[in-house]
């Protein structure tokens, strides 16, 4: 016999969970394993928006611009 879970998140528990500080510094840390990837240049920029938090990398120098454009360093920084 199979029994039927049911899971019912709460939206202010989930709200909170987005914006929190431990949530900020996982996405950190992900951002600058990816940013270690690419290699020199790449910059990594944090901040809490209205919903959740937002953590990006993006090239900073000429030279890393130059790069990601010609070799799509960020989408192969993602890929395992």
């Amino acid at each position: 016999m199979s029994s039927e879970v049911i899971i019912r998140l709460n939206p202010s528990g989930v709200r909170e969970l987005l914006r929190s500080e431990e949530m900020q510094l996982a996405c950190e840390n992900q951002a600058e394993i990816i940013a270690r990837k690419c290699g020199e240049g790449y910059e990594i920029s944090a901040y809490s928006g209205k919903t959740r938090v937002n953590v990006s990398v993006r090239p900073k120098t000429a030279k890393a611009k130059r790069d990601n454009a010609e070799n799509n360093t960020l989408w192969k920084a993602l890929s395992p």
